[in-house]
């Protein structure tokens, strides 16, 4: 059975897209290929773009392929996806409140930090002040607790990966 998951962060431009390109990364590098990631966001500033190139930079430095054209959250999303996971409040109330998170909705909407034992957002770097990096607890968590549940084992080395300064 292939688990699908969302990642969702404002514009869909710099925190969802390396989550979406580090999960996929990390499920190929421990052979699962029995997972759909895609991201997205809660806005629609951004749709047909690129990456943030400060998003592609990092990627490129850390080996993790990248390549996704912006687009907002649809109402199919939350029939099509397991799960899907919040960068921050702001997204997941935006979730939350979407005409597609109704009775009908399969995915589980959670915080992407919720995975984590600090509980913290994930922070929007769009506006600079901070710099956009693969080693954020964020990435391990949600690849360790976000799938753990239903992928169990083996997405477990994920979390040593990314958390101990190599990521």
């Amino acid at each position: 059975m292939t688990i699908s998951v969302l990642i969702v962060c404002l514009g869909n431009i710099c925190r969802s897209p390396m989550g979406e390109a580090v999960l996929r990364n990390e499920a190929l590098k421990r052979g699962i290929t029995d997972i759909h990631v895609d991201s997205a966001g809660t806005a629609a500033a951004h749709i047909g773009e690129d990456p943030d190139e400060r998003t592609i930079e990092v990627c490129g430095m850390n080996d993790v392929p990248i390549s996704h054209s912006a687009r907002q959250v649809r109402a199919s999303d939350f029939t099509s996806f397991d799960y899907i996971l919040a960068a921050d409040g702001s997204n997941l109330r935006a979730l939350e409140r979407h005409v597609g998170h109704s009775e009908g909705s399969k995915a589980t909407v959670k915080l992407w930090g919720s995975y984590l034992s600090d509980n913290k957002p994930i922070q929007d770097p769009y506006y600079g002040g901070l710099r956009i990096g693969l080693r954020n607890g964020a990435c391990a968590g949600w690849v360790y607790g976000g799938l753990q549940a239903s992928l169990g084992k083996r997405v477990r080395g994920a979390v040593n990966d990314l958390t101990d300064g190599t990521g």
